[in-house]
């Protein structure tokens, strides 16, 4: 690596934007480790409170526009950007609504894809920015075909060879997940089942809380802490009180890295309910922490478990099924132990480094 590169990457958000997710975690764990080795730019949208311009874990960032209206002035602040810097390669992290960085980007790119909403779109917004969201992912092929694309997943890259981007301008490069934060620790002595990430309506935390019903129909003796904020808070909340299985349920907001961490790691399993991502990221980080964690058959996350052996995958959207896996949980403690010991071993596979590693080595193949 040189450090006489540079490269701009642009993405929807920063590390530090209140809305930040998965994406922007895997932006940061990554090209911070490269930033010895490039000048590692990253224009973004901005928030309230934000500073238009500072670096964050060797990373300058540019906030420009706001979240509704980025994409489009896009091309005029890539323009600002460059006369100053002279990128030499731009990566677009097409997350949400491509940038077709083609019409104005006149140096050599690279594109990175986390997952595509498809049409799971319509399950979380209106139909008229479902459709702006779900046609402009269509035109993908058409504009992203002739340069390199970066997936976090196998099923990622199938869907993307799927819609006409050619086998070969693909790579496949893992999200990693922090071993050192998420470790094992004792298990709580009373069930705990963890759910961490943004309550959305597509992510379908619904059909937990319809497991959590069946459960307690049961006599089941079990806690389920629900980690994260978002705008289908309040329908979950509306949802257990009809359920009446508040004495179970409890909502926890948004808590610190450290107690997130803690939280899975004292969880006998931990449960996702998404019917796509790009990568199951909390998932690796219960596994890491020793916990099994139950997954849905569905793209992205289906990767992240060993069914049976690291944890379970059920069909997804079936609560009874998931009923029947926690159940299984918690009448078979030792089982689940021996699982989360499998799930440290699984995970210990996917680092940071390695991912950063992988990374640089596409990279060099562009401009080295």
């Amino acid at each position: 690596m040189k450090k006489s590169y540079r490269i701009l990457i642009i993405n929807w958000q920063d590390i530090k934007n209140p809305l930040s997710g998965g994406a922007e975690v895997h932006l940061f764990e990554i090209f911070s480790r490269l930033s010895d080795g490039y000048e590692i730019h990253l224009l973004c949208d901005s928030f309230e409170g934000a500073e238009p311009e500072e670096t964050i874990d060797g990373i300058h960032v540019h906030r420009r526009g706001l979240r509704n209206t980025f994409n489009f002035i896009v091309p005029a602040a890539f323009r600002e950007l460059n006369r100053r810097y002279n990128f030499d390669l731009v990566i677009e992290d097409l997350n949400k609504i491509p940038f077709f960085g083609r019409f104005y980007i006149p140096t050599k790119r690279m594109g990175i894809v986390h997952h595509l909403f498809g049409k799971v779109i319509y399950q979380e917004t209106d139909l008229l920015s479902g459709t702006y969201v779900y046609f402009t992912e269509r035109l993908i092929p058409k504009f992203y075909r002739d340069i390199p694309m970066v997936c976090v997943s196998k099923s990622t890259a199938e869907e993307l060879i799927g819609m006409g981007i050619p086998k070969k301008n693909i790579y496949v490069v893992y999200n990693g997940v922090d071993l050192k934060k998420y470790r094992p620790v004792e298990k709580s002595e009373s069930p705990l089942i963890v759910s961490v990430g943004r309550i959305k309506k597509y992510k379908r935390l619904d059909v937990l809380i319809d497991a959590m019903r069946i459960l307690k129909s049961k006599n089941t003796k079990v806690r389920l802490e629900i980690v994260g904020t978002g705008d289908a808070l309040d329908q979950l909340k509306t949802l257990v009180s009809r359920y009446r299985i508040e004495d179970i349920v409890n909502f926890r907001g948004y808590v610190s890295e450290t107690e997130k961490a803690e939280l899975l790691a004292r969880a006998w399993c931990s449960i996702n309910t998404s019917p796509k991502e790009g990568w199951g990221l909390t998932s690796m980080e219960s596994q890491a922490s020793g916990t099994l964690s139950i997954v849905p058959d569905s793209p992205g996350l289906r990767e992240t478990v060993i069914h049976g052996e690291t944890g379970f995958i059920y069909p997804w959207g079936n609560s009874e099924k998931l009923a029947e896996y926690i159940e299984h949980v918690l009448k078979k403690p030792d089982t689940a132990k021996t699982m989360g010991r499998n799930a440290r071993r699984w995970a210990e596979r996917f680092t940071w480094d390695s991912s950063a590693h992988r990374m640089s080595e596409i990279i060099e193949t562009l401009i080295g």
